[in-house]
């Protein structure tokens, strides 16, 4: 840990429970909630992942009280997944700061419903706000970009993802988050940022977030460590560990939403190329447009 860093304590249930560690001042508690990009997934280190927010948390003090944080993100999390399951662990811990960053999954299932999005999202931010957090928020980046999907398939998910950044964009500004426009950070021209699997962030992606979300809370007026480093001190993994990752949990990570994804996608893909025959793009972005704004005028 460098100098000036942070003291960073990991939070386990029971919650608040009384420690030698904690410093006499007040600690910041901070919470992550969200999948597996939060999770941490494309950063390895010994027993798990680390990932952009425990990079982060790390950065949150310059006044030495030290930080204690909790990672309740889950791979494959969907937005239903953050109300049900990690939003009343989080709201127990009383937090001052709370990362929410979810939707992708949202956008790979076949049952997708930019509605159903919205409404769990802002129920997540308003709670978190209303028990004094402050949200930190980010849109996310095309997964058809960084597939490099042909056509027909990228069109449909872009399309669901620029749903899903709207709503976005819009709960943050009703709950005063931090935003972090991570879709806007150069995924596709630095291979470098990007793991294996060209969904995740590799340990530079996740510097990247982490350094990008202290800027946006420095802008915002709060009063920081250092900021997390501009890439990952640690060499990557070698080839061979990225082959065994993808070998043993790989694989089984895109079997799991293929069962689901693959018949809804493939079906998208056919009206989207009959729409493209037709010249009727620009009637499908239309129809996802007015969601959009049906979801946000549908909230309370």
């Amino acid at each position: 840990m460098n100098a000036g860093t942070a003291a960073v304590r990991e939070l386990a249930p029971p919650f608040g429970t009384p420690d030698a560690t904690v410093p006499a001042v007040a600690p910041l508690r901070f919470v992550a909630l969200g999948d597996s990009l939060t999770e941490g997934v494309g950063d390895p280190v010994p027993g798990g992942w680390r990932g952009w927010a425990a990079l982060l948390a790390r950065s949150l003090t310059a006044d030495g009280a030290g930080v204690e944080f909790r990672n309740l993100a889950r791979s494959g999390a969907l937005s239903r997944d953050l109300t049900r399951e990690q939003l009343p662990a989080a709201l127990a811990l009383r937090p001052r700061l709370a990362a929410v960053v979810v939707g992708g999954n949202d956008t790979l299932r076949a049952g997708f419903d930019i509605r159903h999005t919205a409404r769990e999202l802002d129920t997540a931010l308003r709670a978190l706000a209303e028990g004094g957090a402050r949200p930190l928020t980010a849109c996310l980046p095309d997964p058809g970009v960084l597939l490099r999907l042909p056509q027909p398939l990228a069109g449909p998910l872009a399309r669901r993802m620029r749903a899903v950044n709207t709503v976005v964009h819009a709960l943050s500004v009703r709950h005063d988050a931090v935003h972090l426009h991570l879709a806007a950070l150069p995924w596709t021209n630095q291979r470098g940022l990007l793991s294996v699997d060209r969904l995740h962030p590799s340990a530079t992606g996740h510097h990247l977030i982490a350094r990008g979300f202290h800027d946006c809370l420095a802008e915002a007026g709060h009063r920081l460590g250092p900021a997390p480093a501009a890439g990952a001190t640690e060499p990557p993994p070698g080839r061979a560990a990225d082959l065994w990752w993808m070998a043993t949990r790989g694989t089984s990570w895109v079997a799991e939403r293929s069962t689901d994804l693959l018949p809804g996608l493939l079906a998208l893909a056919a009206a989207e190329a009959r729409g493209r025959m037709r010249g009727a793009t620009t009637r499908l972005d239309e129809q996802m447009a007015r969601a959009v704004s049906a979801a946000l005028a549908g909230l309370p």
